[in-house]
């Protein structure tokens, strides 16, 4: 089985500090102050094939009127590899579902509530499964050119083992494959700068 990336909330949240914690498991999304729970609203997260990014990040653009499927509101996140955010929608069915193309969903009344709570540069926080709900029957090759969250572990894995140097931003690049080629080799590994199941294993993702 994949093991579970829990992100754990930080000792030094101070007591005034606003920052978002989501829980994609409960498809909800709490506002907190510290360590207390300041509002709750259901969220839409990511379709299996387009999972929202766990992780932690940080809120580095927010914008009104957007219109169409992004409700009144925008909250954006630096995720490294792609525009994620949060936001209201159209499709109010699809709040509380796996909906979107990793974004997060709320409700158009929510999403207004949530951006006045929440100032730039507040830190948000996405627990859940790194690949989606179903993410051990979607343990593919990654090889470089791809992009996510399992990229990204992959990274910290080989960076802490002192084999990459490189920017860990989830994306699959010319370094990360020399990096996965010299491990390979050091591990008696297929040598094809590919990661999968046997690399997977070695590197402690799979059990």
């Amino acid at each position: 089985m994949l093991l579970p990336l829990q992100v754990v909330c930080a000792k030094e949240n101070k007591p005034r500090e606003v920052w978002v914690l989501v829980d994609l498991w409960k498809h909800r999304l709490y506002v907190m102050k510290g360590r207390q729970i300041k509002a709750e609203f259901v969220i839409g997260i990511g379709k299996e094939e387009t999972p929202t990014p766990i992780g932690e990040w940080f809120i580095v653009d927010k914008g009104k009127n957007w219109g169409g499927g992004f409700g009144p509101c925008w909250v954006g996140l630096n995720v490294p590899w792609g525009r994620f955010g949060i936001h209201g929608t159209n499709k109010p069915y699809s709040v509380g579902k796996q909906s979107s193309h990793g974004c997060l969903r709320l409700l158009n009344t929510d999403v207004e509530k949530l951006f006045e709570m929440v100032p730039l540069g507040s830190k948000v926080i996405i627990e859940g499964p790194i690949l989606g709900v179903n993410e051990n029957e979607k343990m593919s090759k990654l090889v470089q050119g791809q992009k996510g969250t399992l990229v990204q572990l992959v990274q910290n894995r080989l960076y802490h083992a002192g084999y990459y140097n490189g920017e860990t931003d989830g994306i699959f690049g010319r370094e990360l494959e020399k990096a996965v080629l010299r491990f390979q080799e050091d591990h008696g590994l297929i040598k094809d700068g590919q990661i999968y199941i046997e690399e997977y294993l070695a590197l402690g993702l799979l059990e």
